[in-house]
């Protein structure tokens, strides 16, 4: 009987390479290889833990190719570690077809949990959050993006929003003309870096202070859309 191999999801850091855990570097040491959304971005990770495996890419441009040569490497016994270009994979991320792949033909699968920003982001908002709703990534297409936020506006709930670092300033106008100038949010900024920042206040404020400082880079954007506020105390 032919053993299979074992697909490991593996959580790395966002921002501060002392975030990996133990589990994390163990797999990516053993696993034969990994497979990674960006060769750059996977060589400069495993540089810096002095990690030297194989490279396999799978991204929007390979996705279904790639995914069906991994399984076949993984149904002959060899083992594989999934990373994203930071933090949890399959979250927004390119992987789920391998991912379908692996459950239909029973491959084995370990999840590695670690970093992520959106837990860090809600923990540092200040905002007394006891459930959430997590809409993601809205459409970078302006009409859509606009029908997307005019049904956020019945939304009794803390709205969880990420986007691109070049989209932040347009998608902070679209939510003030639409969703309004005062609802209060938080932006969670460049988490677990040395640039990490918590900007608290109104749409309309935080606006404001991403252009006079003229923000650029990775973002979690809280907005408190509840009728009945509440803070920690």
């Amino acid at each position: 009987m032919n053993m299979t191999g074992t697909l490991y999801i593996v959580s790395t850091p966002i921002g501060n390479y002392d975030d990996i855990t133990l589990r994390a570097l163990d797999r990516l040491k053993s696993a034969d290889f990994l497979v990674c959304e960006e060769y750059k971005t996977a060589r400069r990770l495993l540089s810096h833990y002095k990690i030297d495996k194989e490279l396999f890419p799978l991204n929007e441009h390979n996705e279904r190719e790639s995914s069906e040569e991994i399984l076949e490497m993984l149904s002959g016994g060899k083992s594989a570690a999934l990373i994203s270009d930071c933090g949890t994979p399959l979250f927004s991320d390119p992987g789920h077809i391998l991912l379908d792949l692996c459950i239909s033909n029973n491959i084995k699968i370990e999840v590695i949990p670690g970093a992520n920003s959106l837990i860090p982001a809600i923990t540092g908002s200040g905002l007394k959050v006891e459930k959430f709703q997590y809409f993601g990534w809205l459409s970078p297409k302006k009409e859509i993006r606009r029908k997307e936020l005019l049904k956020l506006r019945s939304v009794n709930d803390i709205i969880i929003l990420m986007e691109t670092p070049y989209r932040l300033k347009t998608l902070l106008h679209d939510i003030k003309n639409i969703l309004g100038n005062n609802l209060q949010a938080v932006l969670a900024f460049e988490l677990t870096s040395n640039r990490e920042k918590f900007y608290r206040g109104t749409i309309a404020e935080i606006t404001a202070e991403v252009e006079r400082n003229k923000l650029k880079g990775e973002f979690v954007l809280l907005i408190d859309n509840r009728k009945q506020k509440r803070y920690r105390v």
